[in-house]
């Protein structure tokens, strides 16, 4: 029986890091000199509606009854025949792709959803918490997907492992339906090594209790608030430190938090260690057969430069960016460069079809 999100039970802070602060990694973000940047990037709006973008809502069921949250915008172009599958990370929801739901309609259809146990979708059962159960969610999505139009899937984070499951469990689904792969701040696998909070052994040791941890604050019905008039609130400056590698506004930060802090704890504890666990380097030569884009940000903490280049190493003709002072949230905070480069990846798909067609 599907489980919904409990509208009052919000579980805090930033990305993967989220059950970390749970055992006390803000002691050691608090021995970092932390100065919040004042001065706006011009390519950031004062007045963007962050959260408020919707398109049209399809209903969609996993193969275990829980209800996933789809919504889909149209293409603003009658000449565009490609479909595009936004795949978003652990603790966020389908919303964290803003920019590019306002961006690149143009494109074709945009198909945006929120994974289990996220946003405003239900979840399952804990032992379902898994990336294959992922997975098959995000096969189920593109089943129902009213369209006959090559797709492109487009991953952040978990996201993209979602995604690398999917061509592990499918992978005949690539290069036949599925035409183009975009991978955004993601891994392939070795997540557990990466000390989210504090380096060496003892943030690896902090790694392995925080689901454990986080597990029993969710038994006991905790919660953490935000204290959003605060800037200098726990949530807020976590969210920052670990979202973002450049000063960006305030209310970018906080459109996160307000996205990470909506997911409850059970979903986070149940999640991280599936994360933890995940491997899918051997499917990686599946991507072969598709055109890929491989882009992260050079000041990552929670999957490193060094997990994209392991993907890249495995595609060899996949495109790679890595972008400088950006961290884990580059889809928000460089999405002028997010945007072209998914551009470029959708005209390569279009330029393949084409020559497939012509015979050229």
């Amino acid at each position: 029986m599907a489980r919904f999100n409990p509208p009052g039970r919000i579980a805090g802070l930033a990305g993967g890091a989220v059950a970390i602060l749970a055992v006390g990694a803000a002691a050691g973000l608090a021995a970092e000199n932390f100065v919040a940047g004042r001065v706006r990037r011009r390519e950031f709006a004062t007045d963007e509606p962050y959260g408020s973008l919707h398109g049209r809502e399809i209903e969609v069921v996993a193969s275990d009854g829980t209800p996933i949250y789809v919504d889909i915008d149209e293409s603003s172009s009658t000449s565009t025949a490609l479909t595009l599958v936004f795949c978003h990370g652990y603790a966020l929801t389908s919303d964290s792709w803003h920019f590019q739901r306002r961006d690149l309609r143009e494109l074709g259809r945009l198909v945006f959803w929120d994974q289990r146990g996220h946003g405003r979708s239900g979840y399952g059962l804990a032992e379902d918490s898994n990336m294959r159960t992922l997975a098959g969610d995000l096969e189920r999505v593109l089943d129902v997907v009213p369209t006959d139009a090559p797709i492109i899937l487009v991953g952040h984070s978990m996201g993209g492992m979602t995604i690398m499951e999917l061509a592990a469990q499918r992978p005949e689904l690539f290069g036949g339906r599925i035409h183009g792969v975009a991978l955004l701040a993601t891994s392939a696998g070795g997540l557990a090594d990466v000390p989210l909070a504090l380096p060496g052994a003892p943030g690896r040791a902090i790694r392995r209790v925080a689901p454990t941890v986080a597990r029993g604050l969710a038994r006991t019905g905790a919660t953490i608030t935000a204290g959003w008039e605060r800037a200098s609130d726990l949530a807020f400056l976590v969210t920052r430190q670990y979202s973002f590698g450049s000063n960006v506004p305030d209310e970018v930060t906080e459109f996160v938090a307000r996205m990470i802090m909506s997911t409850p704890l059970d979903v986070i504890a149940e999640l991280l260690p599936a994360l933890d666990l995940h491997d899918t380097e051997a499917a990686l030569a599946t991507l072969h057969k598709v055109e890929t884009l491989v882009m992260v940000g050079e000041s990552d903490r929670l999957t490193p430069p060094s997990h994209s280049e392991l993907i890249v190493r495995s595609v060899p003709g996949a495109e790679f960016d890595v972008i400088p002072d950006t961290g884990h949230l580059i889809m928000l905070e460089r999405y002028v460069e997010v945007d072209r480069r998914i551009r470029d990846l959708a005209a390569r798909v279009r330029r393949n079809l084409h020559a497939d067609t012509t015979g050229l």
